[in-house]
């Protein structure tokens, strides 16, 4: 198949981004190996608007190629990504670096159209893709490592920042309805710096950041190697980076398109670290959620006068 080197997926000119020369590449490299359905789907890939692509799901591709989901899903794996998701996040970056946010929302609406059954069905299957997505890419030995080390922790330091504040809000707030110790942290530049001196050693720090890198990450996960502290990060994109200097690293896929919340896999990363802790001391955890429903019951009884 001859795909030239310079050329855009939307024939829109030579500036294709790093995830279309790859995608690119992957087809002019595995193309003999493809069955003529796998090549339909290929063909499709390399000639259809990028934005086309972030918006599909594996149905929609296809039938855009004239083949079936489970041939675009065994296409997409042959041509060396995990999956639908896997493609759509490294276009996205492209299309991020390249596209204001203004113009990214007019797509989408665009794509989505006005029909309320429409839109229900796009949001919802943008989420059931990411989730599965992290289910299949985060091993059952890092959970089981992530868990242990929350569960040996005498405080849990939950770092998140932006759209990342909601899953380390979170799993710090859920933290303490089963009996253990765990604070917020979302500071940024030198007011993080008043926080970093509470890390102790045996305290554990959780992260959550899905792609950009931040200065404070790297402080952060210094300071806590010198006090004694362990790390596990929640990302999408920063594994290679930092996964060296943390503990263990669990998959959370932010969103390709902006249709579903950046931290929805995040949040289920959590309540999954939170119900294996409360399984393992379940005793504990049973009597602070009781100890809480008789705190609240007290909240909620009228007040003599």
């Amino acid at each position: 198949m001859e795909i030239t080197e310079g050329a855009a997926v939307d024939g829109g000119g030579a500036d294709a981004g790093a995830g279309v020369t790859r995608l690119r590449a992957a087809v002019r490299e595995r193309w003999e190996e493809l069955s003529t359905s796998e090549r339909a789907v290929a063909q499709y890939l390399v000639s259809a608007p990028t934005e086309s692509l972030l918006f599909a799901s594996a149905q929609e591709l296809g039938a855009a190629s004239g083949t079936s989901n489970a041939s675009a899903v065994r296409t997409l794996q042959r041509l060396g990504y995990a999956g639908l998701p896997a493609l759509k996040r490294e276009l996205a970056s492209d299309l991020t670096a390249a596209v204001a946010p203004e113009v990214r929302l007019q797509q989408r609406i665009a794509h989505v159209g006005r029909d309320l059954d429409d839109i229900w069905g796009e949001v919802f299957d943008e989420a059931q893709e990411r989730i599965e997505h992290a289910r299949r890419l985060t091993a059952g030995d890092a959970l089981r490592e992530a868990v242990g080390i929350l569960a040996q922790a005498g405080e849990i330091h939950c770092y998140g920042a932006g759209a990342s504040e909601l899953a380390a809000r979170h799993l710090a707030l859920a933290l303490g309805r089963i009996g253990r110790r765990g604070r917020y942290v979302g500071a940024t530049g030198f007011a993080l710096a008043d926080h970093l001196l509470a890390l102790r050693q045996g305290d554990a720090v959780a992260i959550f950041q899905p792609g950009r890198e931040l200065v404070e990450l790297g402080v952060l996960i210094d300071r806590a190697r010198a006090v004694g502290a362990r790390v596990i990060l929640v990302t999408d994109e920063l594994a290679e980076r930092y996964g060296p200097r943390v503990d263990v690293v669990l998959t959370a896929p932010h969103t390709p398109t902006g249709i579903t919340t950046e931290a929805l896999t995040a949040l289920v990363v959590v309540d999954a670290l939170l119900l294996a802790m409360a399984t393992l001391d379940e005793a504990s955890a049973v009597a602070t959620s009781h100890q809480l429903t008789a705190l609240r019951e007290q909240l909620l009884r009228p007040r003599r006068k």
